[in-house]
C-alpha cells in the first residue's frame, strides 16, 4: 500500500495539470487529503496554543472514547488554524458528511461531542463551522459554514492555508493538495532569472519587517559570482507578541520547505538553513519530520528529479538572542560566534555566512513562494496597495475579545481588523493603542485607526509592520508603562556592541524607571531631575535611532518616541502629578485611611515597612504621604476595607 501511495504521489508531483491525473490517482488524493473516508477521523489542534489550552488532554480522552465504544477512526493532531482563543478545537469528519469543526473541547467535553456526532446530531458544544469546499459531502443541517464565521470571513489566506487542516506530519497530504508542484514546475520550465523577475513582479515585500523587495534581493546574490551560496530562513521569532512563524511552521512545515527549495535554486544556492529558537520544540519536531520526508521523496539532496540542482537544508537551534533577529547577527551565530551585527556594506547577498553570497528571507515571506509560482505574479500582486502587495499575517492579542492569527489582504484598515475580525475591545472596554512590530515599532492610536496595512502608513504615524505583532491596549493600559516594559526588553536584549544602544537604551530606561516612582525626598533635586529626564527623551531617542550600528538600535526608541507623540499627557501626569491614571504604576499610588470605617486595630501600621502609619490603638490610623512608599502592604493587611488608593 505504502509503495502504491508513492507511486501515485509521484504522479501528481510529475502532473502539471489536473487532467493528466488518471480517475485512479484523484480517487486516492480525496483519500489522503481526507476530503472522502471510509472511516470517521477526528482533527485536533495540537499547536503550542491549542497543547496550552489542554489539547494533550483532549486527544487522549477521544482516543479513550474511540476504544471504549469500539469504533473504527482515527485521531489526528494537526496545527493551530489561528483562532487561538478558541482552543482546543476539535474537528469530526464522518464518512459522506462533511468536516465539522467545534471549540472549547477540553477533556471533559470530548465524551458528549463525540457521542452525538455519532449519532448525527450536533452536540450543545458551540460549533464553529462545517468546511464549505467539499460540495460532494452531504451537510450538517443547522451549522453555518467556517468561512462565514466572522473571524475567517474578511480573510485571505494564502501562508495560513493549510494551517489546522492537513496533517503537518504527512508529506502525502501536502503533496495531495498541490504541494511540491509549483517547485518541480520551476526546475522544468523557468531560469534561475525568470523566477526572481516572477518574483520581483509579484511585488512580494520582505515580511520581516524591513520591506525590502525580495525579487530584488534575490537578483543581488544570483548575480554575485561565487562558487557556493547560501540560504537562510530566519525563524527567530523573538518579538513579545509575535507568533506567526512558530504557527506555520508547526501547521504547515512543507510549505516552507517548498519556499526554501524555490528561493534556493532562484539563487543558485546549495545548502539552505533554518535559523529558529530553541524554545520552539514542537516546530523544530515537525520540521525535522518534514525535512526528512523530503528527503525520502527526493525534494531534498542530489539531483533533485533528474534536474542537475543540489539542495541540502540544516536546521540551525538559536539560544533566543533577539538581536540575532538581524541578519548579519544571525549569519555570525550559524559560524558560532558571538550573535553580534557588522557594519554593512558588504551586504550579506554579496559576502554573507562564510563569506558568501546569502539570502535570509523569514517564514512568511518564503511560505508566500509556492503560490505566487502556482497562481502567477499578476494574481498577488492584484491583491494589496500601490506598494505592499499581497497578504500579511498578524499574531492579535493583548485586550481583544478574540485573540490569535490571521492573514488579511493588504490594503485593510486597523479598525476592522481590531472591530471586525478580532471582535472588538475584551469586556466592553474603551480602545486605547494597538502596539505594532513589537519592541521595533509604534503605537496606532484611535485617531489613526482608519489607516490601511501599508509598509509606509505604518511609518507615517509612528509604527511599523515589523514582523506582524499587534498587541491591542485598552483604557486600563498606562502607556508611560508599556514604552518601559519594551525599553527594559531592548536593554537586556542589546548585545553591547555599539554605545548608542548599550548606553543610550539604558539611559532612556532609568528615565522612564524614575517617573513611574514616587520621589523618595521631595526636599532634594529628585523631581527637577524627572522633568529634565523626560525633557532628555526625545532627543536622547533620536540620537540613538541616529548613531546605532544595526536594526535593533536604530528601532529602539520607537516605543518611547512613539508614546510620547500620541500620549505626551500620560507622561506630564507621571512628572507633574506623580499619578498613573490606570492605576498600573503601583509606586505612584496615593494611600488613605477611612477614619469612618478604621477600627484603629494596628495591624497596617504594624506591617508598613517605612513606619509611615500612626495613629494609638481603637483610635483612627493616618498614613504620612512623604514616608508613603506605595508597596500597598496597609491595603492587604485591612480586614475593615479603610484603606483606600487613588
Amino acid at each position: 500500500m505504502i509503495a502504491e501511495k508513492s507511486f501515485l504521489i509521484n504522479s501528481v508531483l510529475k502532473a502539471s495539470e489536473k487532467d493528466q491525473l488518471s480517475p485512479e490517482t484523484l480517487q486516492t488524493l480525496q483519500l489522503v487529503r481526507n476530503d472522502h473516508t471510509s472511516q470517521p477521523v477526528i482533527f485536533v489542534g495540537a499547536g503550542t496554543c491549542g497543547l496550552g489550552a489542554g489539547a494533550a488532554e483532549t486527544i487522549k480522552k477521544a482516543k479513550a472514547y474511540l476504544d471504549a465504544n469500539q469504533i473504527e477512526a482515527r485521531v489526528i493532531p494537526v496545527g493551530c488554524i489561528g483562532l487561538c482563543s478558541s482552543e482546543p478545537l476539535l474537528d469530526i469528519k464522518l464518512p459522506g458528511k462533511k468536516r465539522i469543526s467545534f471549540e472549547r473541547v477540553t477533556g471533559d467535553k470530548v465524551e458528549s461531542v463525540l457521542s452525538a456526532v455519532f449519532s448525527d446530531q450536533l452536540p450543545s458544544q458551540p460549533v464553529l463551522g462545517q468546511f464549505r469546499d467539499q460540495v460532494d459531502q452531504q451537510d450538517w443541517a443547522g451549522a453555518a459554514c467556517l468561512d462565514d464565521h466572522f473571524f475567517f470571513k474578511p480573510q485571505q489566506r494564502i501562508v495560513l492555508t493549510n494551517c489546522g487542516i492537513i496533517n503537518p506530519e504527512s508529506i502525502e497530504e501536502y503533496i495531495a493538495r498541490g504541494g511540491y508542484r509549483a517547485y518541480l514546475n520551476t526546475l522544468k520550465i523557468f531560469s534561475r532569472e525568470e523566477i526572481c523577475d516572477q518574483i520581483e513582479k509579484s511585488g512580494l515585500r520582505g515580511r520581516g519587517g524591513g520591506g525590502f523587495p525580495t525579487g530584488k534581493k534575490w537578483k543581488f546574490a544570483l548575480s554575485t559570482e561565487a562558487d557556493q551560496k547560501y540560504l537562510i530562513c530566519n525563524a527567530d521569532e523573538g518579538d513579545p507578541g509575535a507568533f506567526m512563524d512558530r504557527a506555520v511552521i508547526e501547521g504547515d512545515p512543507h510549505r516552507l520547505l517548498e519556499g526554501m527549495a524555490i528561493a534556493a535554486y532562484a539563487i543558485g544556492a546549495t545548502k539552505a538553513y533554518v535559523y529558529i529558537r530553541a524554545e520552539y520544540p514542537l516546530a523544530i519536531e515537525r520540521l525535522v519530520i518534514a525535512i526528512d520526508q523530503a528527503r525520502q521523496y527526493g525534494l531534498i539532496g542530489k539531483n533533485i528529479f533528474e534536474s542537475g540542482v543540489d539542495l541540502d537544508i540544516v536546521i540551525k537551534k538559536g539560544a533566543g538572542a533577539f538581536v540575532c533577529g538581524e541578519e548579519t547577527a544571525l549569519i555570525h551565530s550559524i559560524e558560532g560566534k558571538r550573535g553580534m551585527p557588522r557594519p554593512r556594506p558588504p551586504f550579506p547577498a554579496v559576502s554573507g555566512l562564510f563569506g558568501k553570497p546569502t539570502i535570509i528571507n523569514n517564514v512568511e515571506t518564503l511560505s508566500n513562494l509556492s503560490t505566487i509560482v502556482n497562481k502567477g505574479a499578476e494574481w498577488f500582486s492584484a491583491m494589496g496597495t500601490a506598494t505592499s502587495k499581497g497578504t500579511k499575517v498578524f499574531a492579535l492579542s493583548g485586550k481583544v475579545a478574540t485573540t490569535g492569527l490571521i492573514e488579511i489582504p493588504m490594503g485593510t484598515t486597523i479598525r476592522d481588523i481590531i472591530f471586525k475580525i478580532a471582535g472588538g475591545i475584551a469586556n466592553g472596554k474603551k480602545f486605547k493603542a494597538v502596539q505594532m512590530g513589537g519592541p521595533s515599532g509604534g503605537c496606532v492610536t484611535e485617531v489613526n485607526l482608519d489607516i490601511e496595512v501599508d509598509y509606509e502608513s505604518l511609518v507615517n504615524v509612528g509604527a511599523m509592520m515589523g514582523s506582524g505583532g499587534m498587541v491591542v491596549m485598552d483604557e486600563d493600559t498606562c502607556m508611560v508603562d508599556v514604552a518601559k516594559f519594551f525599553m527594559d526588553f531592548i536593554q537586556r536584549e542589546s548585545c553591547g556592541k555599539c554605545i548608542p544602544c548599550r548606553e543610550g537604551t539604558r539611559r532612556m530606561l532609568e528615565i522612564l524607571e524614575s517617573i513611574t516612582t514616587k520621589p523618595k525626598n521631595r526636599e532634594t533635586h529628585e523631581p527637577l531631575a524627572r522633568f529634565k529626564g523626560v525633557m532628555q527623551l526625545e532627543s536622547l531617542g533620536n540620537v540613538i535611532k541616529d548613531t546605532s550600528l544595526c536594526g535593533l538600535g536604530q528601532t529602539a526608541p520607537n516605543p518611547v518616541l512613539s508614546t510620547l507623540r500620541w500620549f505626551k499627557e500620560e507622561y506630564e501626569e507621571h512628572v507633574f502629578d506623580k499619578k498613573c491614571r490606570a492605576g498600573v504604576c503601583k509606586n505612584l499610588r496615593e494611600f488613605s485611611i477611612d477614619v469612618e470605617k478604621c477600627t484603629g486595630c494596628t495591624v497596617c501600621a504594624k506591617k508598613c515597612p517605612t513606619n509611615a502609619i500612626i495613629g494609638g490603638r481603637k483610635q483612627p490610623h493616618f498614613i504620612i504621604p512623604d514616608k508613603c512608599i506605595s508597596c500597598g502592604a496597609c491595603l492587604e493587611a485591612c480586614n475593615f476595607d479603610a484603606v483606600k488608593v487613588s
